[in-house]
């Protein structure tokens, strides 16, 4: 590939496919590189909220997503470790639908307009050069040199400090943390998102296709060790710690495959968009489960990059004002939701807070609807 390209975006999930259709649909040369192989299975909830669905329509997607025929949501339940438990309405149906899906049709997706997607790449580094940008990859033992304009770091929440010069200033929480995600059959799913309270995290589950449950897991690493050495083994060991979800998980059995985890996670402290180039996604982000809208986050920050990518392309901002203007943007949409996802994710550990809370949503139900909005996205006017 000698020619130099408009866009090479990193990562090819959420983030990274959102914004290659984008820049695409705008006319620029874009290539989506990932180091996988899909379909594949990835460490997530699988819970597309309102607002995720309402922005996925903005990229005229909603015939792809209807032929997907995602699992309805309109409710949520949290359940504490002591037995209480909160359910709220959520704000217009959620879908349930699994990555190893939803992934390849979005591929299929920015391919019809016009990217090119390339997986099984690793990037080994990423340099500044005269006219943009020079990013070497590897496959299959062979070395490339792929020339473009602009990069993308949307490749989740690694921090690939090796692949730049310049280290990377972290702005995460020192507490480390595990994901962990499988499906599940056997479970009876209901048209619920629930989230479960452990010992040093959470457990969700949410209906995906095929009448399976996925259950997807953020547990503290401390907490992890001794426990198992296979997803289902961690899975189990943690879910004695809420006797509510060792029920709802006793006729479970575990799909072969489905199996994945990543780490260390951290959560952020401070939103990440830039470094050297634009990140989006869990790359720039990583907010705690109990806000259930990682795919929110991933899609706006898509959606505020391209538009300024645009700009920069044309030549109608400098490099230096599109980072400004970037770092602002995703400071605005981000800041107070890490603030607040903090804040729910202290409260809801404490025991003292989770045992009168349900009690007292269940007598004033605008304080349930309250803490959904708090956690989540505001509408998108993009």
């Amino acid at each position: 590939m000698n020619q130099i390209l408009d866009a090479v975006v990193i990562g090819g999930g959420i983030a990274g496919c959102s914004l290659t259709k984008q820049l695409a649909d705008m006319g620029w040369s874009t290539l989506l590189l990932d180091r996988q192989v899909f379909p594949r299975h990835k460490t997530c909830g699988e819970f597309l909220s309102p607002e995720s669905q309402e922005m996925l329509s903005k990229l005229g997607l909603d015939t792809v997503m209807a032929s997907l025929e995602p699992q309805l949501i309109a409710k949520a339940r949290l359940v504490f470790e002591h037995g209480g438990s909160v359910e709220v309405p959520l704000p217009g149906s959620a879908w349930g639908i699994s990555r190893y899906k939803l992934d390849v049709a979005l591929h299929e997706a920015i391919v019809q307009a016009g990217a090119i997607v390339r997986t099984g790449m690793t990037v080994i580094s990423i340099n500044l050069h005269e006219e943009g940008y020079e990013v070497k990859v590897k496959q299959r033992g062979e070395v490339e040199v792929i020339q473009a304009r602009t990069v993308y770091a949307a490749w989740g929440s690694h921090r690939h400090a090796n692949m730049f010069d310049e280290p990377y200033t972290l702005d995460s929480s020192n507490r480390s943390y595990v994901g962990i995600k499988s499906h599940y059959s056997g479970m009876d799913p209901e048209l619920v998102t629930e989230l479960y309270f452990v010992k040093g995290g959470y457990i969700g589950i949410s209906p995906v296709e095929n009448g399976y449950s996925n259950v997807a897991a953020l547990l503290d690493k401390e907490v992890v060790k001794g426990t198992g050495t296979t997803v289902h083994a961690i899975l189990e060991a943690a879910s004695r710690g809420n006797p509510r979800l060792v029920e709802r998980m006793k006729h479970g059995v575990p799909i072969e495959g489905t199996q994945v985890s990543i780490a260390p996670v951290h959560l952020s402290l401070q939103p990440l968009a830039w470094h050297i180039i634009p990140h989006l996604g869990d790359a720039a982000v990583v907010i705690p489960p109990l806000c259930g809208d990682g795919m929110s986050i991933a899609l706006r920050s898509s959606f505020l990059c391209s538009a300024l990518a645009d700009r920069y392309l044309r030549g109608e901002i400098s490099l230096s004002i599109w980072q400004e203007e970037y770092t602002q943007a995703i400071q605005r949409e981000f800041g107070g939701l890490i603030r607040r996802g903090r804040l729910a994710h202290t409260l809801c550990s404490m025991p003292r807070v989770t045992r009168w809370l349900p009690s007292a949503i269940r007598r004033y139900p605008p304080l349930g609807k309250y803490l959904v909005k708090a956690t989540r996205l505001k509408s998108f006017r993009g």
